[in-house]
């Protein structure tokens, strides 16, 4: 078994020894752990590309009010995410980005940034439950976790919303453990501001989530304490004059451009419709989060499970009621809704973290409870089981082996054993350090080699670029049978959607540079329709991929006006 524990000890020590360090020592484990595949992943359909393409047409219209995609009204969150591309866009152009409005990586910076302030604002949170060394060792967990992983690399709104709510938690966790005498020091006196322009963010970003998560840990804690008394340093009065500041100029500006159908959409279309029913494919029966907790915070879901029964018999000690309170009401929230996104009960995951390590400086995690050592062997299982998946998916799709990608793959399972090793010593804290470099190391694997190999799945971006090949600067473009957001993104926002091929042989008939993508169901229309109307198209390419939101294969043909 590959033991790391010596080295992994002097380096907690070292860094763990001032905040600085700490800091900085956080900051490189996130680079690490986000960068692998952060500029060369495709747009990853369907959501990513939705928001980015938004966030274009904004640069394109300079319309930073309104949201749009294409002609479509996208009045679904507020604005914050937009701004915030918009801005990374408009830096990289700047700085002399080639193409910088069609590279997706720009759009991921928010994201990426989000991302990481969530591993530093979760070892400022961890500190008001556990001291800097089990800090660090937490945000580091967080940093490994599958799940903020995937959301640093998509451009969207969750990784920034993640921090706005560990911002806010952390804050509110200082006002309870102080009013309680459970705090090991004074909070700052702009605790209360941390507080209130993290709420504000959050509501430019997605609205109520953030909110709703503070509320329902201060309604479960005031019932408990019955009184609303020890949130009086969170200064209600001046915090929500600030929010108000911040949000209620877009707010305005968009009921007013849009007539109010904005809140209408939004509120009544978006959020209602998700309790309503599951939107988009995506409902998930109740317990759904519980399930896929083993694979959302791997690699330290396990050692999470073993902290229950510690959480259940300290539950009315101030810090175990606190991340309750922070856990429990949201997640039931979560779970009776219909529609079901695993990134949904990300904000809530920095708490199971402060449980897991309160759990282990108690010695609450006993590896001689039964079932602990089988339940640890789940952080070997769980990239096991994706490894498998990986190569079966490269094999299947492309006919060949992740070969570039596979010493990192076995690495990954030869620091998993030693994460079982430690915790058989009874090295807890040894065998979490451990958990953080199997996940560097599968990130790297997978992100970095895997999944790039898999060129099946990059149908939109060599579509695109066959489309900008045909010789001329500016083709315009009509698509058949493959409607995929990325598509638009990488194209232009004027990409035409046929319905069928004799839409696209209309289409290639007009003058000027054209360019259509024929998907194989609609050739034989396209190939009469081109006949009767006396049109010789020229054929670029066949483009042959797997459409994953489809779950099938694909082979689109590029025809060109002559």
């Amino acid at each position: 078994m590959l033991s790391l524990s010596p080295a992994l000890d002097r380096l907690a020590a070292m860094a763990s020894a001032s905040h600085a360090r700490a800091c900085a020592l956080l900051l490189l484990l996130s680079l690490a752990a986000f960068l692998p595949g952060f500029h060369t992943l495709q747009p990853l359909d369907r959501d990513e590309p939705r928001f980015a393409q938004a966030s274009k047409q904004m640069l394109e219209t300079r319309d930073f009010v309104d949201i749009r995609f294409q002609d479509e009204a996208r009045h679904k969150k507020p604005v914050g995410i937009y701004w915030l591309q918009s801005a990374a866009v408009s830096a990289g152009e700047a700085l002399g980005v080639p193409a910088a409005r069609t590279q997706i990586w720009l759009y991921r910076i928010p994201s990426l940034i989000g991302a990481v302030a969530t591993v530093l604002l979760s070892y400022w949170a961890l500190l008001a439950f556990v001291g800097p060394r089990l800090a660090l060792l937490g945000a580091a967990l967080m940093a490994g976790t599958v799940l903020l992983g995937v959301e640093a690399r998509i451009a969207k709104t969750d990784a920034m919303l993640a921090a706005c709510a560990v911002a806010t938690m952390g804050a509110l966790a200082r006002t309870w453990l102080d009013w309680t005498r459970s705090l090991a020091f004074v909070p700052s006196s702009r605790n209360w501001l941390v507080f209130w322009a993290a709420t504000a963010l959050g509501l430019l970003l997605k609205g109520p989530i953030v909110p709703m998560v503070w509320g329902l840990a201060i309604l479960v804690l005031s019932i408990r304490e019955r009184s609303f008394r020890w949130l009086k340093p969170l200064r209600f009065g001046r915090g929500l004059l600030l929010c108000l500041v911040v949000v209620l100029p877009w707010f305005v500006a968009i009921a007013l451009k849009t007539g109010g159908s904005f809140f209408a959409e939004s509120v009544g279309q978006d959020m209602l419709g998700k309790v309503a029913e599951g939107q988009e494919k995506h409902w998930g029966p109740p317990g759904l989060y519980l399930l896929i907790f083993f694979g959302t915070y791997w690699p330290a879901a396990a050692f999470a499970a073993m902290a229950i029964p510690f959480a259940w018999v300290r539950r009315r000690e101030p810090q175990v009621l606190f991340l309750l309170a922070w856990i429990v009401p949201s997640w039931i929230v979560f779970e009776a809704v219909p529609t079901k996104l695993p990134h949904y009960v990300l904000p809530l995951y920095p708490a199971v973290t402060a449980l897991l390590l309160l759990a282990l400086v108690n010695g609450g995690i006993d590896r001689f409870r039964r079932g602990a050592v089988a339940t640890a062997l789940l952080v070997v299982l769980v990239p096991l089981a994706l490894i498998g998946v990986i190569i079966g998916a490269n094999w299947s799709l492309d006919g060949a082996l992740p070969y570039t990608a596979l010493p990192f793959l076995l690495l990954t399972l030869l620091v998993a054993s030693g994460v079982v090793a430690a915790f058989r010593r009874s090295d807890v804290e040894g065998a979490l350090w451990h958990c953080v470099v199997a996940s560097l190391l599968l990130g790297i694997g997978v992100y970095g080699f895997a999944i790039e190999s898999l060129r099946s799945l990059k149908l939109s971006p060599r579509l695109a670029e066959a489309a900008r090949s045909v010789g001329c600067a500016d083709p315009a473009v009509m698509t058949v049978g493959y409607r995929e957001p990325s598509l638009v993104f990488l194209t232009g926002t004027n990409l035409a959607m046929g319905i069928d091929g004799a839409a696209a042989a209309a289409f290639l008939n007009q003058p000027g540079c054209r360019v259509a993508f024929v998907e194989a169901r609609y050739a034989a229309g396209f190939q009469t329709a081109t006949a009767q109307s006396g049109l010789t198209p020229r054929l670029i390419t066949t483009i042959r991929g797997f459409n994953l939101n489809g779950g099938r294969r694909l082979e689109m043909a590029v025809y060109a006006r002559p």
